[in-house]
């Protein structure tokens, strides 16, 4: 069964995605980050080039020649799913295919519409028995895990 965990209260919700991509990558795991629309994966796109400082995380759009072989894949329209391990949704929506992978991680802001659609998809899991874990990102210097 899919484990879920929602990262609430994040200022960033972009920033904090590069930060989980690049702890996913250290572990060997394989990321798609799915994001609400395109101007939102261009958006992620160009933050990867730049964060983590020290480093370059690997990614590119899901219809890339080389999305079989990188380890983080960023798009709004994940077309064929190259892998099955890491999903960051950074949408609004309930990813279809979310229960495909061994994780998903919610990142939630403090916006109110963003809270309310979050509610709504925590309701969906937890009633489908899904073990759901919450990290509350409000606390200054918590770590992402």
């Amino acid at each position: 069964m899919t484990q879920i965990d929602f990262y609430t209260h994040v200022q960033d919700k972009q920033l904090l995605a590069c930060r989980l991509s690049a702890k996913a990558l250290e572990q060997g795991l394989r990321v798609l980050v799915l994001t609400q629309d395109e101007n939102a994966a261009a958006s992620m796109d160009q933050l990867l080039w730049r964060i983590p400082a020290t480093g370059f995380l690997p990614h590119c759009r899901a219809r890339d020649l080389l999305a079989e072989v990188t380890p983080v894949i960023v798009d709004c329209d994940p077309g064929e799913l190259t892998h099955d391990q890491l999903l960051l949704n950074l949408g609004s929506e309930r990813p279809a295919f979310f229960s495909r992978f061994q994780r998903l991680i919610e990142i939630v802001t403090t916006d109110e519409a963003d809270r309310l659609a979050a509610r709504e998809r925590f309701r969906f899991y937890r009633d489908r028995g899904y073990e759901i874990r919450s990290h509350d990102m409000s606390q200054t210097g918590k770590r992402a895990s």
